[in-house]
């Protein structure tokens, strides 16, 4: 059995290999990037700063918009890097540790989409046991869990990614490190791996898309008791849930419910689901929100106001 270490280092084949398309990439990429951190930033300041946005549903956004933004660098400053290199090289440890980070963060998003549907669900069908049920500890407790959950996972990850031996070629199909592309160059039959990691991973996408339908689905359906007012702000907030959902778990259950065929689009939609839908989060939430937008020019004018004194 040929040992990891074997290979010291991989060479990530990027985007494209084209000079003028790879100028493009880092334009275009440099921009989404700044514009998922300013965003989601933005969002984070104005959950901690204002005396309005209290609610659960805002302590859930803000940890949402937190793991955006780490989701998000853990591959994007690469490939913004790489595009301007000749040469992509990536170590052996660099590449574990952002398949670490990979699903890391991409588990805790899962899990905190997965609270802020409870939470939807508890305020809309249990309005009167909503304090109670949704305390700060309760929602503090979660948070815990999630993070030691999504540490679990990512663990799980890194150990099959370990287990693999690599003795050459090291060139990555790809512009990150993940699962699926090193499973194609490993020295060894990779099917028992693909499984594992089709149950694992695929499954944790598939079964939490199918949670989170069901459950806004129910949720939908009792908002036929409630006034137009009260239906008109639910399904508003509802709405941009699903929408997120959708776009995050979508890419997501495409690329790990069958790791063991690979297609030449599975580039494009790990794009859009590790940079893309980071940048869109922070959007959606604040577009469809009037209560963020209110909270956010609010800290503007004061902090305009203080300034001016």
């Amino acid at each position: 059995m040929h040992q990891n270490k074997s290979i010291t280092e991989f060479i990530l084949l990027g985007l494209t290999q084209d000079p003028v398309k790879q100028k493009m990439v880092f334009i275009i990429f440099l921009i989404y990037y700044t514009g998922t951190m300013v965003g989601n930033l933005l969002i984070i300041m104005t959950i901690k700063f204002s005396r309005t946005l209290g609610s659960p549903m805002y302590f859930f956004l803000f940890y949402l918009s937190l793991v955006e933004a780490c989701f998000s660098t853990s591959t994007a400053p690469r490939l913004i890097a790489d595009a301007l290199s000749a040469k992509k090289v990536i170590s052996y440890n660099e590449c574990m540790t952002q398949v670490f980070a990979l699903h890391l963060f991409g588990c805790m998003e899962i899990f905190v989409l997965i609270f802020m549907a409870a939470d939807r669900y508890v305020a809309i069908c249990k309005p009167l046991r909503y304090p109670t049920i949704m305390r700060r500890q309760v929602c503090i407790i979660l948070i815990i869990f999630a993070w030691i959950g999504s540490f679990i996972h990512s663990i799980a990850q890194i150990a099959l990614a370990l287990k693999l031996p690599f003795c050459g070629p090291n060139l990555i199909d790809h512009y990150c490190c993940d699962l699926q592309p090193l499973l194609k160059l490993a020295c060894m039959d990779t099917y028992e791996i693909n499984l594992l990691l089709v149950f694992n991973s695929g499954a944790l996408c598939s079964t939490s898309f199918l949670l989170l339908i069901i459950s806004y689905f129910v949720i939908l359906h009792s908002l036929r008791n409630h006034s137009a007012e009260g239906r008109k702000k639910a399904l508003s907030t509802c709405t941009s849930h699903i929408i997120v959902v959708v776009i995050s778990f979508g890419p997501c259950i495409f690329v790990y419910t069958r790791p063991a065929t690979t297609f030449s689009m599975d580039k494009m939609v790990t794009l859009f689901y590790t940079i893309g839908t980071p940048f869109l989060n922070p959007l959606i939430y604040t577009l469809r929100n009037a209560e963020v937008k209110n909270a956010m020019r609010k800290l503007w004018r004061i902090k305009i106001t203080s300034q001016n004194k």
